[in-house]
């Protein structure tokens, strides 16, 4: 027969390490929240800009790649056709989400990084934290620069001047 006191200090010490082990699993989810907490508030900071080469055009988007503001330059119009400035403001204004997805995907790449314990792993049913992490969005790309059909692609390439001066007003 087995010696009651024994028995004890063996079940004792078996409590003893889950107790650590549980300790250390919930020191480990609380580190873990707190982080994922930073990379949240550090990814609602995001914000991004840009700028068209020719300075006509600056865009500003918040985290979400949400357009907040749209600032053209005080000649924007007089040196440019209106099918070339939507252009160019579409093009702007994907360049700043472009920058903005690219600093979000740092954001949430780091946050996604050094996970060490899982409660899933010791927990069935338990969620895997990193499975709380949302994907990394894709970085949009510029629209091609092909022609669009129905433009005059004069109106392209020309360059200065007020749209009025350019004939059919």
């Amino acid at each position: 027969m087995t010696d009651p006191s024994g028995r004890r200090a063996e079940l004792e010490a078996r409590n003893a390490a889950m107790r650590e082990q549980v300790d250390s699993l919930m020191s480990e989810l609380h580190r873990k929240t707190a982080e994922m907490r930073e990379a949240q508030a550090k990814a609602m900071a995001i914000t991004a800009s840009a700028t068209s080469r020719d300075g006509s055009v600056t865009a500003r988007v918040d985290s979400s790649g949400a357009l907040t503001s749209l600032e053209f330059s005080p000649n924007a119009f007089e040196r440019s056709t209106p099918d070339k400035l939507a252009r160019v403001a579409t093009e702007t204004v994907v360049e700043a989400i472009a920058k903005s997805r690219t600093e979000l995907n740092e954001v949430l790449t780091d946050a996604q990084q050094g996970s060490s314990i899982d409660l899933s792993e010791m927990l069935p049913g338990v969620p895997s934290l990193a499975d709380l992490i949302p994907p990394v969005p894709p970085v949009p790309q510029p629209a091609s620069q092909a022609p669009q059909r129905g433009r005059r692609p004069a109106d392209d390439e020309e360059e200065g001047g007020s749209v009025m001066d350019r004939g059919g007003w």
